[in-house]
C-alpha cells in the first residue's frame, strides 16, 4: 500500500513572534528535522509539503539540492490548517492508498513511531499518534476560579502523524468543506463520519514547537536522543 506523508508547513507562527519552522534547531531549521524523519521512514513512499510564504523557497531549495531521497510535491496552504490539508489531498497521486498528516512544527517524531501509526492505519483505516493524559485536570470558570474536576481516565492528547485511508480522509474533508465546518485536526474531520479511529501510544516526546521556550526544550531532547543512540 503506497503511503504519502502530508507535512503541514503553511502557518504564520503568530504565537511565536517569529516563524518557528525556519527557526534554527541544532544547526537546521525546525521544518528540516521534520521532513527528514519522514524521508528516512521506510514506510513512507512520497512527501507532500504544504507551504506558505515563509517556507516555500526554503523547501524548493532543499528539493533542488537533492537532499531528500523520496519524491517531493509542494502544495499551497489555505487560510486555515484544515484547508491546507484539503488542498494537499487534492494533489495526491492516484496511487496513494494511505495518508499520514503531520505538523511541520513537530520535529521530534521518530521513524519508528511513524511506522507504527502507518501500520495501524493500514490494518484499520484510521490511526492517530497520541499520548495518554497523566496530569490532573481541573475546570475553571470565566474568572479563573477552579469549579470542578475533569476525569482523565481514557483521556488522550492528540498528536501527529494522524494516518488514514486516503478515500476515508478525502470524504471527511469533502464533508467538512461542503458544510462549512471548522475542524482542528484530521481526527475531528473523520469523527464526523462516525468512523472508528485507533490511538497509537507514543512513548517518546513529540512536542509541537509553539513558543520560543519550546525550541530550547526540543534542542535538549534531541541532544539527549543523540547521546543514547548506539555507536555503529
Amino acid at each position: 500500500m503506497s503511503t504519502t506523508a502530508i507535512i503541514v508547513a503553511a502557518g504564520n507562527s503568530s504565537r511565536m513572534g517569529f516563524h518557528k519552522l525556519t527557526a534554527d534547531l541544532l544547526g537546521k531549521p525546525v521544518l528540516r528535522w521534520t521532513i527528514e524523519a519522514f524521508d528516512a521512514c521506510p514506510s513512507v513512499d512520497a512527501l507532500l509539503i504544504v507551504v506558505g510564504d515563509a517556507t516555500r523557497e526554503m523547501v524548493l531549495d532543499w528539493a533542488e539540492l537533492g537532499i531528500f531521497k523520496k519524491p517531493i510535491t509542494l502544495s499551497e496552504g489555505g487560510v486555515q490548517r484544515y484547508l491546507s490539508v484539503y488542498e494537499g489531498l487534492k494533489r495526491l497521486s492516484e496511487d496513494t492508498d494511505i495518508v499520514a498528516v503531520h505538523d511541520g512544527a513537530r520535529p521530534l517524531i521518530t521513524t519508528e513511531q511513524i511506522t507504527r501509526c502507518i501500520e495501524r492505519a493500514r490494518a484499520c483505516k484510521a490511526a492517530v499518534c497520541a499520548r495518554p493524559m497523566t496530569e490532573t485536570l481541573k475546570r475553571a470558570d470565566v474568572h479563573g476560579v477552579i469549579s470542578g474536576d475533569i476525569d482523565r481516565e481514557h483521556a488522550w492528547v492528540m498528536e501527529t502523524p494522524q494516518v488514514f485511508d486516503k478515500a476515508l480522509l478525502s470524504l471527511a474533508y469533502e464533508h467538512v468543506v461542503k458544510d462549512g465546518l471548522l475542524v482542528t485536526d484530521e481526527v475531528s474531520a473523520v469523527q464526523l463520519l462516525n468512523e472508528p479511529i485507533h490511538v497509537v501510544d507514543n512513548p517518546l516526546p513529540n512536542l509541537k514547537v509553539t513558543y520560543p521556550s519550546d525550541l530550547e526544550l526540543a534542542a535538549r531532547l534531541l541532544r539527549s536522543a543523540k547521546t543514547k543512540q548506539p555507536e555503529s
